[in-house]
Parts: structure tokens; C-alpha cells; sequence
């Protein structure tokens, strides 16, 4: 397809800019640069622009209007990328789902958002058809292959819609996306972030995160588009990149490897587990990862020791972000600078902080009352900025909690150094009092996983009669391993105050997780707290 020249109208008022933008900013400086590819797929800016407009342009014929929510419940390609930014230029409210999610999750999603259109890929059709009567809101069901019934077919809605379509006139304040958090404490809620989060996480990715950022760039999505690689796909929309999409459905670091090498990838984003992974594959030396500039991790903590050995791999080519649904990528970010294997004893110490305060962006730490709390002392994380959202979709009393004083409460504890990086002890709900200390689960992790035999650790509060909680580690072995509990609380002993050590130790095969590869300390907890009726 050929796109044909359009300007940009000048219209609404100062900061009221759609973050679809981005794409007809792109396509007008660099309609011929590779946009989108995905083994024989291969579509320029020109044509992925007109893709995005033919779909806006379909749904507002079919009566999707402005402020519709548009659901994607869709494994990682072209057409969800597409998608996202068509919903974006209708002035509709994207809604991507997680495609982990069971029914029931994403079912509830669905209905919560009022979404009135569904994209699907084959792979959920059967999922979606289980609980397409609960879900009263959808007037369109739109399918990448296999429609039946009443579904439409994606590419057939594509080319009915016109070549040409402006990006809808918003208000900066305006919600573009229902950011679903991962429900580890309830039900998922759905954070409202504006275009202007957008464009804010956008325009200082390429000042703090990827300076330099160009448009010869070449994004690889390994992650979820319905997260954090979906977020980081604006700024390198809005430099003109290309993006890259495996085949397989899931991450597979073989797959990972060999795109890297044959598209020449220079910027990704991955949870920690996924860059765990990619070191440990038998294969990373095979392939030239030369072109990697920047591998961008966050999503869940990573273990100093496990960032080390990623550090030996892929050089000075990592930088940690810490961010929520909340306030996305990024609240605190630690640069390719601070990843350092010889460098001095603090220098070394921060790789186990979630590094600096953003440019733009408000950070501290604050005890109970909300008082600000000195350098060193731990306390809960609260950031205010453009990047903090709106609120939660349908859920005031939840909004007015967590944007108390206008400051985002992330639920996280933490302190600052004296050079103002950031580190993350852990959420509030996993702290553990014993005998009325204050007792961090991730120091003890740090000490444990640095053992030969240890592959994946949690740390855990269980019941104690005498000391409220007792502190209990939850250990996977590495193949082959073997290592005694005696062993492992005797090692801690020798690197931790006595009351840190663990009391008890489990031996499992692997820890649970959730759909983004988090430990849920939650379901390891439950077993234990069950009968006393504590919040876990």
C-alpha cells in the first residue's frame, strides 16, 4: 500500500497532542525506513502508517468513538502494534491484556474496561468464546484468522477502512491506555495513563534512558507488547525504528539469540527472569551480539549476583529501570555507566539499587505519616511527575489511597545513599517484623542466591510464638546441586546480623509465578498464615 502526503493540523490547544503523533511525525520524515518485521513480513513506515489508518478509519465507521475502549488480547506481532496505534489515532483507549491471563482474568479485564471492540489472535478464540456471554459490553470481535459467526476478519477490516485518517483531536489529560496492574493482591486495576504520561515517558527515554537514540535503532519485542515492550515501543516508533517480532509464541532465548544477530538489534526491553535466561543458554556464544546497545531490564528485582554475570556477558550495555503501571518506565533508572564490575566498593554496591531519579521526575522516601525520611532510612517509595497516572478506571476510593497529597504511594519500601540512588528493599506486604524488626527479605536473597547451589530463592515471614514471624527461605537448587539447610543458615550467619538469618529452609523445584514472571511470595506465604487470618 502507498500513503499518501498529509499534514499535520493544527488544532486544540498547547500540549493537547495525541501520542499517535509519534507515528505521523515518523512517517513523514521517514516513510521509507523498515517498520515492522516478523520472518517474510516486511512493512515500511508508509505502510504500517496507512495500516493504522485504515483500521482507525474502520472502527469510527462501525461506531467506535472517541473514549471507546479497545481491548487486544493478542500474542506479540504486527498487527497488535497496529492496533495500539489505530486505537491511539480514533482518540480510543487501548486495553492490552496480558495473554498469560486465564478467562476468568481477562474476561474481567473486558468487562471492568466497557471495552466495545475485542482483537484477538487464533490462539484465544476458543479462551474468548468461554465467556463471550458474560461480556455485555463488545459489539465487535475482530479475529487475525479464523473469524466465525459474527467475527470479523482483521485484514478484511483493514482494507475497508479509508487510506487516510488524522490523528482524533485530545485533551493531553485524556486516557490513552488502561494500564491493568498483575493483581497479586486482588483484582487487577486498571491504571489511566494520559497521552501526556506518554509523551512525558517517552521524551525522557531518550533523555535518561538510551541517549543518542537515533533512527537507524532496531527494537526486538521480546517482552509482552501489553507492558513494558509495548511502552518502549512509542519512543522507537517516534524515531522512525524497526521493530522486530519472533515467530514462537513465548520467549525463547534461542529465537532471541538469533534475531539479535540477523536484524542487527540494537535496543531491547526484558524482564529479569528473560535476561537470566538469555545468559544461562548454552548457545549465547554462538551468535554476534555486537549490535546490542541497549538492553533494557525492569519489570521485578534482580539479584546483584545475577546482574553481575549479565554485566560479564553483555558489557556495559544494560541499564535497569524501575517503574510501576502507575508511573511508567521510569521512576529511577540505572545507567549504562553505573554497571560496572571493577569499579570502587560503593560503585560495586549501587548495582544493587534501582539507580537515580529521572529527570523530570519527583522521588522520596516517607515513613507512616508521610514525612520525609533522612538518607539510609528505609520507608515507603513515593514519586510525583508528568508520568503518574490519572487514577484507577471505576475505582476512586483505590485513586484518592494511592495519589494521597498528590504523590503516587508505590507500596514499595526503600532508602537513598548519599548520592541519591535508590534502593529497593521490597514491597511493604512482603516486610517481615520479627521481634519487632523490621527484617528485609531481599538482603537475605542477595546473600543466598551468591551460593554455588542455589538457582532461585524467596525469603518468606511464616508464624512464630514467640517472635511474631520467623524468617524462612524458599529455595530452588540448581541441577545437579545439592546443599542442607543447615548449610545454607550457617552461610547466611556468616554474612548477616544473627536475626537475619533464616530459621527455616524449603527445598522446592521451582518458586510460583505470575504472568509476568514474578515470584508470588503471596501463594508461598498462604499455607502458613491461612488459619490466623493475616492479609498476606
Amino acid at each position: 500500500m502507498m500513503t499518501s502526503f498529509r499534514s499535520i493540523e493544527v488544532t486544540g490547544s498547547v500540549g493537547d497532542m495525541n501520542i499517535s503523533l509519534l507515528l505521523t511525525k515518523a512517517v513523514l520524515a521517514f516513510g521509507e525506513n523498515t517498520a515492522v518485521v516478523q520472518g517474510s513480513l516486511n512493512w515500511t513506515y508508509a505502510e504500517f502508517d496507512e495500516r493504522v489508518s485504515r483500521l482507525a478509519g474502520a472502527l469510527r465507521q462501525r461506531g467506535v468513538r472517541p473514549g471507546s475502549r479497545v481491548a487486544m488480547l493478542m500474542h506479540n506481532g504486527p498487527e497488535m502494534l497496529e492496533v495500539m496505534f489505530a486505537a491511539f489515532r480514533a482518540g480510543c483507549i487501548a486495553v492490552p491484556i496480558n495473554f498469560r491471563l486465564h478467562p476468568e482474568e481477562f474476561s474481567y479485564i473486558i468487562s471492568h474496561s466497557g471495552a466495545v471492540a475485542v482483537f484477538l489472535t487464533p490462539a484465544f478464540n476458543e479462551s474468548y468464546a468461554s465467556v463471550r456471554s458474560s461480556l455485555a459490553s463488545v459489539c465487535h470481535e475482530i479475529t487475525t484468522a479464523g473469524a466465525e459467526g459474527d467475527q470479523i476478519n482483521h485484514g478484511d477490516l483493514v482494507e475497508s477502512g479509508p487510506s487516510v485518517f488524522d490523528d482524533a483531536d485530545v485533551d493531553s489529560g485524556d486516557v490513552a491506555w488502561l494500564f491493568y496492574t498483575s493483581g497479586t493482591t486482588g483484582r487487577p486495576k486498571g491504571a489511566m495513563l494520559t497521552h501526556r504520561n506518554l509523551l512525558a515517558m517517552t521524551m525522557n527515554f531518550y533523555a535518561d534512558v538510551c541517549p543518542g537514540f537515533g533512527k537507524e535503532e532496531v527494537v526486538l519485542h521480546v517482552a509482552p507488547l501489553s507492558h513494558g515492550s509495548g511502552l518502549y515501543a512509542l519512543p522507537n516508533v517516534g524515531r522512525a525504528a524497526t521493530h522486530v517480532f519472533g515467530e514462537l509464541p513465548s520467549f525463547d532465548p534461542k529465537e532471541v539469540l538469533h534475531l539479535i544477530q540477523q536484524h542487527r538489534v540494537t535496543n531491547l526491553f526484558a524482564a529479569p527472569t528473560m535476561v537470566n535466561r538469555l545468559v544461562e543458554s548454552s548457545q549465547v556464544d554462538a551468535y554476534d551480539l555486537g549490535s546490542l546497545s541497549a538492553l533494557i531490564y525492569g519489570g521485578g528485582p534482580i539479584l546483584a549476583e545475577d546482574l553481575l554475570r549479565a554485566i560479564e556477558r553483555f558489557g556495559a550495555n544494560l541499564v535497569q529501570i524501575y517503574g510501576l503501571g502507575e508511573s511508567p518506565m521510569t521512576i529511577t533508572s540505572l545507567r549504562h555507566e553505573d554497571h560496572v564490575q571493577d569499579g570502587t566498593a560503593a560503585q560495586r554496591g549501587r548495582l544493587g539499587s534501582a539507580g537515580t531519579a529521572r529527570t523530570d521526575v519527583e522521588v522520596a522516601v516517607v515513613d507512616g505519616q508521610d514525612r520525609p525520611l533522612p538518607v539510609g532510612e528505609t520507608g515507603q517509595i513515593v514519586t510525583r511527575s508528568d508520568l503518574v497516572m490519572k487514577g484507577y478506571w471505576k475505582d476512586p476510593e483505590a485513586s484518592e489511597e494511592t495519589l494521597k497529597g498528590g504523590w503516587l504511594h508505590t507500596g514499595d519500601l526503600g532508602y537513598f545513599d548519599d548520592a541519591g540512588y535508590l534502593f529497593i528493599m521490597d514491597r511493604s506486604k512482603d516486610m517481615i517484623i520479627s521481634g519487632g524488626e523490621n527484617i528485609y527479605p531481599r538482603e537475605i536473597e542477595e546473600v543466598l542466591i551468591s551460593h554455588p547451589a542455589v538457582r532461585e530463592i524467596a525469603v518468606i515471614g511464616v508464624p512464630d510464638p514467640e517472635w511474631g514471624e520467623a524468617i524462612k527461605a524458599v529455595v530452588a537448587t540448581n541441577p545437579g546441586e545439592s546443599v542442607t539447610e543447615a548449610a545454607l543458615i550457617e552461610f547466611c550467619r556468616q554474612r548477616l546480623a544473627s536475626y537475619k538469618k533464616p530459621k527455616s529452609v524449603d527445598f522446592v523445584d521451582g518458586l510460583p509465578k505470575n504472568n509476568y514472571g514474578k515470584i508470588v511470595k503471596k501463594d508461598l506465604r498462604a499455607p502458613y498464615w491461612r488459619e490466623r487470618g493475616k492479609n498476606i
